[in-house]
């Protein structure tokens, strides 16, 4: 959907001159607080023996380097490089990269030190196709939550003060969690011609004059992996939706007495096959056929995980042609289903399930 955005991926250094920074005041005034800074480009053993590896004082960077908090001061940089006219507009790059802003609190996927993210940065020539393109950004974002996390959220614009630092507008979509907590899960920027001018990016119009070009930015990250979770998940573990999930479908043979080889026999012909046509209907799949782990404690590990369906199939169902499906999400009972029927009902299947998680979040 990047793509079709028309943003070409492309890759920006991790460290960026402190001076870089400098150059957008509200945009250092936002991130001064959360920047981790290299000092030193190298070590040296302590001359007094007392603190074994120390910053080497000759080694001092006269430039300071910051570890990305974002990307639109290098990107403008290089902004500047790339637009001269009129032709070059509209720019649209992209990277998926790690990040750093320095967390005294940290919780797992919603506010970490470290995180990766997908940021998207574009140059226009109007202040019309600068906002017409954050906008539909953000669409893309709820269409991304909505269709593949099912996960509904909530559109609309942050208010001065929770703007991003250095933008004019800042659009968001917001996803309400079980516990009623509303969680940012994406955010698109109008920059204005803030980092244009700071940068001083400008292009010759039709007309031959020299004109500020207009800016955005937008950008999704590891925090969605959190709130799905805390959006679908229950006591007893994870809740993927389908469309998201690795491993669709677990399959967990119940194995013949060990004497038994027909049945053996039986048993791995009948479950090459049902392997075989769940994937040829193009579901992730995977056997779980560990002989040192009991099946109730695979049933329970699948289950946490949140795979969406479970298969068994044993000596008695593979003589009746049939095998046992356990949906992780729904009314929690057993469906016995026919072998030959058995992909076209799990992706039936499936479709319904995927459903089913986004009604009980938007009905909340």
């Amino acid at each position: 959907r990047i793509r079709e955005h028309g943003a070409e991926n492309a890759y920006f250094p991790l460290l960026i001159p402190k001076s870089f920074l400098s150059k957008e005041a509200e945009h250092v005034d936002g991130f001064a607080k959360e920047c981790a800074v290299v000092t030193h480009h190298r070590l040296c053993a302590d001359p007094n023996g007392e603190k074994g590896l120390i910053a080497d004082p000759d080694a001092e960077l006269e430039d300071p380097l910051i570890i990305r908090p974002t990307s639109e001061t290098m990107i403008w940089y290089m902004f500047k490089k790339w637009i001269n006219s009129h032709r070059d507009l509209p720019l649209k790059v992209n990277q998926w990269a790690n990040v750093m802003r320095w967390e005294m609190r940290t919780r797992p996927f919603l506010r970490t030190s470290e995180f990766l993210w997908q940021e998207g940065h574009t140059a226009h020539a109007t202040a019309e196709g600068a906002l017409d393109d954050s906008r539909a950004m953000l669409e893309q974002y709820a269409s991304l939550c909505e269709e593949l996390l099912a996960m509904p959220v909530v559109k609309g614009v942050k208010s001065p003060s929770e703007r991003f630092a250095g933008a004019e507008e800042t659009f968001t979509i917001e996803a309400l969690m079980q516990n009623g907590w509303a969680l940012q899960s994406g955010t698109s920027h109008f920059l204005g011609q803030s980092f244009g001018k700071a940068f001083d990016v400008t292009f010759q119009d039709k007309e031959g004059k020299q004109q500020e070009v207009w800016g955005t930015s937008w950008g999704v990250s590891t925090r969605l992996l959190g709130a799905l979770i805390m959006t679908h998940s229950d006591d007893a573990g994870l809740v993927l939706p389908p469309r998201v999930a690795p491993v669709q479908a677990v399959v967990v043979p119940i194995p013949p007495k060990k004497n038994d080889e027909e049945g053996k026999a039986a048993m791995e012909k009948s479950l090459d096959d049902l392997v075989a046509s769940l994937k040829a209907e193009g579901l992730r799949v995977k056997v779980d056929d560990r002989d040192y782990v009991r099946n109730g404690a695979k049933y329970f590990e699948w289950e946490r995980k949140g795979v969406p369906l479970r298969i068994e199939i044993g000596p008695r169902d593979v003589k009746n042609g049939v095998c046992i499906f356990k949906y992780r999400a729904g009314s929690g009972d057993k469906e016995t289903v026919q072998l030959g029927d058995a992909a076209s009902a799990a992706s039936a299947g499936f479709d319904a399930m995927q459903k089913k998680p986004y009604e009980a979040a938007k009905d909340r």
